[in-house]
């Protein structure tokens, strides 16, 4: 089978690549978003939706089955937020770390740190088929980044069920292990095996 990934977003293509080739093997193969497709936006309300969006967008550019994803931090201090923002948290072509500054300014003084990474995969094929699957991971919001590893919230977020650690601290095969990403890619790829 063959994808086109619809991320444009690097760390989080190798991570699905990562993800998919070690569920799929050599039943999958992936190729990158072609640089010449533009920015896809990202207007919906829900993580579904904008996945649809991203995935319909390099369907029609490319002709090929798609697989997108979308995904966030949902804080529970925060009403939901940043959710489907959490990568314009702190305005469009924030950094990272900008994000997580404004995060943990926005949650300073607060006792309720509770959180969870959603994330929802899809692939979506030229016929207007789509596989849909989702992950979900709880943890909670530490006061200061620690750790080197993963991307955008990862040094800020310790999951339920660990040794408390951040997903910045774990490598990355204990975070595929526990995060939302890997567990919506795993059932993903369930998915594809089986159809």
């Amino acid at each position: 089978m063959r994808l086109v990934l619809a991320s444009a977003n690097a760390e989080k293509a190798a991570e699905i690549q990562e993800l998919l080739a070690a569920a799929l093997g050599d039943e999958i193969e992936l190729l990158p978003r072609p640089g010449w497709v533009g920015e896809v936006d990202e207007t919906g309300q829900d993580f579904l939706t904008n996945a649809r969006l991203k995935a319909e967008a390099l369907v029609v550019a490319t002709g090929m089955a798609a697989v997108a994803d979308d995904s966030g931090l949902e804080v529970d201090a925060l009403g939901g937020e940043p959710g489907v923002h959490s990568a314009r948290y702190a305005g469009r072509g924030a950094s990272y770390s900008d994000n997580v500054v404004k995060l943990l300014t926005e949650l300073s003084g607060s006792e309720r740190r509770t959180a969870r990474f959603h994330t929802v995969a899809l692939v979506r094929f030229p016929d207007g088929r789509e596989i849909v699957a989702e992950g979900r991971v709880e943890g909670a919001i530490t006061d200061a980044p620690r750790g080197e590893g993963g991307f955008g919230y990862d040094p800020i977020f310790v999951p339920v069920g660990g040794d408390g650690r951040t997903f910045g601290e774990l490598s990355a095969a204990e975070k595929h292990a526990v995060s939302a990403r890997g567990r919506a890619f795993r059932a993903l790829a369930e998915a594809l095996s089986a159809r």
